[in-house]
């Protein structure tokens, strides 16, 4: 069951827009951090990720384990919020 999904984003990234409409879609509510809004979180996203690119979408369970899913990868996303 999921807790929370936090999706880390920039103005200009197509896929961000790919991934927060599937999401929406789906009936999946969701924080958006905005990292041209908001750049002191870049390292955040950078340290949760290990990658220089977004999305980075995190998926929080109940349980608190979290699963981290670089880009628009449907194969990762679907199962993740399941």
């Amino acid at each position: 069951m999921v807790k929370n999904i936090t999706i880390f984003t920039t103005n200009t990234c197509a896929y961000c827009g790919m991934v927060k409409k599937w999401l929406g879609a789906k009936g999946y509510s969701y924080e958006e951090v905005n990292l041209d809004q908001n750049p002191d979180r870049q390292a955040e996203a950078l340290q949760i990720s290990g990658a220089l690119t977004v999305p980075v979408t995190v998926v929080t369970k109940h349980d608190n384990s979290r699963e981290v899913i670089v880009g628009f990868n449907l194969s990762k996303l679907a199962p993740a919020v399941n």
